[in-house]
């Protein structure tokens, strides 16, 4: 496995307009900066999203301005300064290809060929600049590529590609219509049509990993657009493009962090690519010292190394201010690097979802479970059917509305048949007909979906200790079931007096709750708890404080003995655990990411005092000493119960504490 410390991704999207392309750009200066940073993996463009090349391509077409063979100097550089160097090549955009070569242009199945701002109604594509012409896949443009990654493979020295932009774009050119003719596929039809484009970007990526590995069976390979799942055998290490500042938002990182190192596995590397901009392609965008750091000290906690990106100014103008920020960063990070480097998650919950062919399974529902899970420190993955084996973890949670499919049905039996514990809400543990519970002694069986709007329920017994007794709005959906012989129920739901709605003379809006239902709303039976309400959803729309606590009860019932417990760290805060060597490492992030206006900033940590902590010891462990890295200032400990007891005095952002 290749592992890497620290990597840079830079960014050099250059118009073909620009007069002066790398005028004031030494290599030798640049890698000598990029070597003094720590970094040992640098990325650059060998071919952009313009369509330009930076090297002397006997295949593509050089920068106009450009003088000199940009990536031959970059790569001898690297090569002589133990950098490990990767090219960029964007694998579907492109104007001064398409001026040239207009018939392997992407035709719309609107009939554009220009990409309009919104990726022509298409959601896979709103990613997409304004007016930018895209390739088709099918088109001779696919040897082109080709021939370009093998002149690269077999003439430079570089050690990796870096695909770009592989997405899923429907297509009605000559080349797609007359092969899916050919197979008989209805290009009229949207769905066939985007089944179609979906085989053919996963054929292309399959044919550059080909071309590849015949010329460099070791090269790095990442191919960005193609979900982790798809593609993972083929590649080296995974990569996770994620610039919260931007269109990513500061929900998309955690959701990638506990998910792709289920992905990745044991034996491959997980980069956390942010940026030192505030949007890709923003020349003049710095980000703050605190916002990196968040982003980065967040992968770190969680197995995943640190990989800032930039836009080089096309004439290759040295950017002291740049380097600047990120040697303070990474200065921050590398004083850890004792303890954190080959440091590993094992937590004992699961956060289970369906594949859905994104890159990370994506909803409401699973994105608003990951926030709930990390606001209430649980130490948890994110997992699908993809991980070969879920016999390693004590609880599974399903969100709101997963699908058990005849494997999870048959993984969750055994799971509950060695003594596993489940959590589902909802519609979560249907099967594929969506018509039954799939599993065998479930806790409730199936009537019909919930048709109150709003739905509302009752707090009540012994696991709503702490929530205020009234009927309590979920925000969401819910299922209509019953209660299965010898099951216990503990709160029901609550009917409105009417729906939402106009009725055809008055708009139904202000609606109180009005009685209890005999429909159950929590039920326990053995190792499964069961919520009717869609309380992930719900959260995710109006984070009702009641639903993560409600959530809080539920794990604890199940979970009696959390490896992790605080009962005085905010809700913003973040914990996680790691094990090293002979010691088990927790991370306590406090940062808070502010909403300004139509932006999200993060300026600074914040300080967090007299914390009470405590981590489980399990059996076969002693503590010797608890200490703060990166000074080993220890701190008094008690051993209680199992667990190791500690009070940390302060902490300012963020603080690795040290159980060895």
């Amino acid at each position: 496995m290749k592992k890497f410390k620290y990597a840079l991704f830079y960014d050099f999207h250059t118009m073909a307009t620009i007069p002066d392309v790398g005028k004031n750009f030494d290599a030798e200066k640049f890698t000598d900066e990029v070597k003094a940073l720590g970094v040992d993996f640098l990325t650059w463009h060998a071919r952009c999203n313009q369509g330009n090349a930076y090297y002397n391509t006997k295949f593509g077409y050089r920068h106009a301005s450009l003088e000199f063979d940009m990536i031959r100097a970059l790569g001898d550089c690297c090569r002589k300064k133990d950098i490990t160097f990767s090219v960029y090549m964007n694998g579907s955009m492109s104007d001064e290809e398409m001026f040239r070569h207009r018939e392997w242009m992407r035709i719309a199945p609107h009939g554009q060929t220009y990409q309009d701002y919104e990726g022509g109604g298409n959601p896979e594509e709103s990613y997409t600049t304004p007016a930018l012409r895209m390739s088709c896949y099918n088109s001779p443009f696919r040897d082109h590529i080709m021939n370009m990654t093998r002149e690269l493979a077999e003439e430079y020295p570089v050690d990796g590609f870096f695909f770009d932009c592989l997405g899923v774009f429907p297509c009605i050119c000559p080349h797609c219509v007359a092969e899916m003719k050919e197979k008989g596929i209805n290009f009229r039809d949207e769905k066939e049509l985007t089944g179609f484009a979906r085989m053919s970007v996963h054929r292309f990526a399959c044919d550059l990993n080909k071309t590849i590995r015949e010329i460099k069976p070791d090269a790095l390979l990442f191919f960005n657009g193609r979900p982790f799942e798809e593609v993972v055998h083929m590649e080296s290490h995974l990569e996770c493009e994620c610039l919260p500042t931007a269109a990513w938002g500061y929900e998309c990182l955690p959701m990638c962090a506990h998910y792709m190192r289920t992905v990745a596995g044991p034996d491959k590397c997980v980069l956390n690519m942010t940026g030192r901009f505030n949007d890709w392609g923003d020349f003049g965008g710095l980000r703050t010292v605190e916002g990196l750091k968040y982003d980065l000290l967040y992968g770190a906690a969680n197995g995943m190394r640190p990989d800032i990106g930039g836009h080089h100014h096309p004439r290759g103008d040295y950017e002291g201010p740049v380097f600047d920020r990120i040697r303070e960063v990474y200065g921050f990070l590398q004083q850890y690097d004792e303890w954190v480097l080959d440091a590993v998650n094992k937590p004992e919950v699961a956060l289970v979802y369906n594949r859905n062919g994104n890159y990370y399974p994506r909803s409401q529902s699973a994105t608003a479970a990951v926030r709930m899970l990390t606001e209430l420190k649980v130490q948890f993955d994110l997992i699908t059917e993809f991980l070969p084996s879920w016999d390693r973890y004590k609880l599974l949670i399903f969100p709101d509305d997963v699908v058990f499919t005849p494997e999870m049905t048959k993984r969750v039996e055994q799971h509950l048949k060695n003594g596993g514990k489940v959590l589902a809400t909802s519609r979560s543990g249907l099967n594929e007909a969506g018509t039954a519970f799939a599993v065998k002694d479930w806790p409730v069986s199936y009537v019909e979906n919930l048709d109150y709007k709003p739905l509302f329920w009752q707090p009540a017994g012994e696991y709503a200790k702490g929530i205020a007794d009234m009927p309590l709005n979920i925000y969401a959906g819910g299922t209509k079931v019953k209660a299965v012989p010898g099951a216990d129920v503990q709160m029901y739901c609550v009917k409105p007096y009417f729906n939402y709605g106009w009725d055809g003379l008055r708009s139904n809006y202000y609606i109180p709750p009005d009685t209890v239902t005999e429909h159950p709303f929590w039920v326990r039976k053995e190792n499964v708890i069961y919520i009717a309400g869609e309380i992930f959803a719900g959260y995710g729309k109006r984070a009702p404080q009641q639903h993560r606590q409600l959530l809080g009860m539920a794990i604890n019932a199940l979970l009696e003995r959390p490896k992790f417990k605080s009962a005085t760290l905010p809700s913003y805060s973040r914990v996680f655990v790691q094990e090293k060597d002979n010691m088990e490492l927790v991370h306590l992030l406090a940062y808070c990411p502010d909403a300004r206006i139509q932006a999200m900033a993060l300026e600074e940590g914040i300080t967090i005092m007299d914390t009470e902590l405590a981590l489980r010891i399990d059996s076969g462990k002693q503590i010797s000493k608890v200490y703060l890295a990166p000074d080993r200032k220890e701190l008094p400990f008690v051993m209680e119960d199992g667990y190791c007891k500690i009070t940390l005095p302060r902490f300012d952002g963020y603080a690795l504490l040290v159980f060895e």
